[in-house]
């Protein structure tokens, strides 16, 4: 009863050195220090007072192509990345669970025996089968510093996996709508394969004729043979962008199913939500953020390292050995011991460590305020790719139809003669290379609206 009343003394004269306000202080949780300027998506970008965002919609609601949507569950499931963030969530438990534990005792059996004799004396076995208990004291919260740190690498891991999953999500859509685009343009192409035969031969009959030069013939056959080449270059372009899939979704090189590039639309409108949806949707942002809150942690623990340390030991079981005498059997043995360590003089090691920790929270907030800045700077970009593609899509559907009129009225003219066949040819070049350019436009804008989605922190739900 003495023991534990000197031990009790001991702990609550270490707490005494030190103030409620410092306990409490070493004791406190990290506050997130993340704010977001009102325009961070640039001056130029209007928002209204509503909070609701394409960031809210989960992926499968934003990519409705069911094709599209099975390709994204099959790298979500197989994609190497994501199953060693998956990895990453494990370890990082793994390893709170053991912080968690630091605040209980650990105990140790450890039994030991041994056999001595004397001047050719009869042997004198000696045995002690202990439990023995140690015990570490969180006063000055060294092990709750070291707990929370694990609880914000354990978030982390998890907002990572978020990160991953986001990345492969929007890799998959941006290289199938790329493979939707080389489908267009390989019709496209192989629409005017068709048409430089057709005049090809065509041209050949006129000069056979005598109503062309022979030079006309070789440009004809010039063009229509680049065309060939388009065609079979557009080919490889199309088998290297499924073999990119297919390495997202870590699968042997293969087809690709796939709808049309018509099918799609683009929408007119949407909502992109407050600044704030940043903090609360973008994985890197919070990363940045649970970083302070690590680097605030570390500087707890270091400055609990300039306060004592308090610990217990004990020992309980049984001997056959009191002092210098044997005795068989043998009897409980119990011991207790209470210890405090205060530093004194540490070389400087523990300021310069807490400095360190310090600076290093500096720092971290100022990559914060720039992880921030490079978000909205996305969100401009990917908003502007795509507002110039859907200004575009009008002029380009226009531009189309006034070409397939000027086509079809070149060709009635020159049915009466008052056209040359060249006049025709140029019609229907200007026409294909106005539908190549309204394929690419459709690709532009789908894809800016999928950099957008992800700008916003979509895909993490």
């Amino acid at each position: 009863m003495k023991k534990s009343f000197n031990i009790i003394i001991l702990c609550v004269a270490a707490l005494s050195l030190v103030g409620c306000d410092t306990l409490k202080s070493l004791h406190s949780e990290y506050k997130s220090q993340a704010t977001v300027p009102a325009d961070v998506f640039g001056e130029n970008v209007t928002l209204t007072g509503d909070t609701t965002s394409i960031a809210e919609l989960s992926w499968r609601e934003f990519f409705t192509d069911p094709l599209l949507q099975r390709l994204i569950d099959t790298a979500l499931v197989r994609n190497t990345d994501i199953n060693s963030a998956r990895i990453a969530i494990q370890q990082s438990e793994a390893s709170l669970a053991a912080a968690k534990q630091a605040f209980f005792p650990s105990v140790f059996f450890s039994p030991s025996g041994s056999i001595a004799s004397f001047g050719g004396s009869a042997a004198s076995k000696t045995y002690n089968v202990p439990l023995q208990v140690n015990w570490d004291i969180d006063a000055f919260g060294s092990i709750k510093s070291k707990k929370r740190k694990s609880e914000v690498l354990l978030m982390q891991a998890k907002i990572a996996e978020q990160e991953v999953k986001a990345s492969i999500i929007s890799a998959v859509a941006q290289q199938y709508c790329t493979l939707l685009l080389l489908d267009q343009q390989q019709d496209i192409l192989m629409a005017t394969d068709s048409l430089w035969r057709i005049s090809l031969e065509t041209q050949k009959i006129l000069w056979e004729n005598g109503k062309s030069y022979s030079t006309a013939v070789n440009q004809m056959e010039s063009s229509y043979l680049n065309v060939k080449t388009s065609i079979v270059d557009n080919r490889r372009n199309i088998r290297e962008v499924e073999n990119a899939i297919c390495s997202l979704l870590a699968i042997t090189p293969r087809h690709i199913e796939r709808s049309h590039l018509g099918n799609y639309s683009l929408p007119r409108s949407f909502e992109m939500g407050v600044p704030a949806m940043l903090l609360q949707y973008r994985p890197d942002v919070k990363l940045a953020d649970y970083a302070m809150a690590e680097a605030f942690y570390d500087t707890q623990a270091a400055r609990a390292a300039f306060y004592p340390s308090i610990s217990l030991q004990g020992l309980a079981g049984w001997t056959n050995s009191a002092g210098s005498a044997v005795v068989d059997p043998g009897k409980i043995l119990l011991n207790a011991v209470a210890s405090l360590t205060q530093p004194i003089y540490a070389q400087g090691k523990l300021k310069a460590n807490l400095k360190i920790n310090q600076l290093e929270q500096q720092n971290l907030m100022n990559q914060y305020v720039q992880t921030v800045i490079d978000a909205g700077c996305e969100v401009n970009e990917a908003l502007a790719d795509f507002q110039a593609a859907i200004e575009k899509h009008d002029y380009y559907i226009r531009q189309v139809e006034v070409l397939k009129a000027a086509y079809r009225g070149t060709h009635e003219l020159m049915d009466n003669g008052k056209a040359s066949y060249l006049e025709v040819l140029t019609a229907q070049e200007t026409l294909l290379n106005a539908q190549l350019n309204q394929a690419v436009n459709m690709y532009n804008g789908a894809m800016g609206i999928i950099e957008l989605y992800i700008a916003l922190g979509g895909a993490t739900r």
